[in-house]
């Protein structure tokens, strides 16, 4: 099978410094708090739960470095951050991600779960199932047939 990936392996690639961005948890966090409006920078700490004043700050000026969400201070204390163009169209693989987080995050769970529990010298533990893309249960790490 031929690697259909191409560039996206070289070091320089754009895709790379995409996926930095959506992999970090704060700026994916951040880019779906604005999707519905500009927001504040208290009411983005009060909407995303663990993240602190610094780190907040910190991803916002990232994001706005990316091009991907605007400043707007009419005054020093009226403050408001909201999407630009770029960054909302961020928004749709994002909540693909959502989505997918909230169909299979029980199934990773479990998984570390075992992982941690297989590293502490516990017995080992069963693989969890998880659903393949047929809503098929499969155990992590067999192979199917393909009968």
């Amino acid at each position: 099978m031929q690697n259909t990936a191409g560039p996206a392996f070289l070091a320089d690639c754009p895709t790379r410094l995409s996926t930095e961005i959506l992999a970090d948890k704060w700026s994916a966090l951040v880019l779906f708090g604005l999707s519905q409006r500009p927001r504040r920078h208290g009411e983005l700490i009060e909407a995303i739960g663990g993240i602190s004043r610094k780190v907040l700050t910190q991803t916002l000026r990232r994001l706005q470095q990316y091009g991907l969400i605007e400043r707007d201070a009419e005054t020093a204390r009226q403050v408001e951050y909201r999407l630009t163009d770029l960054g909302q169209t961020l928004i749709e693989p994002i909540e693909v991600l959502t989505s997918w987080a909230r169909d299979h995050g029980a199934a990773v769970a479990d998984f570390q779960e075992a992982a941690e529990a297989g590293s502490a010298g516990g017995p080992p533990r069963d693989v969890p199932e998880v659903a393949d893309g047929a809503g098929e249960p499969t155990r992590h790490g067999s192979a199917r047939s393909s009968t």
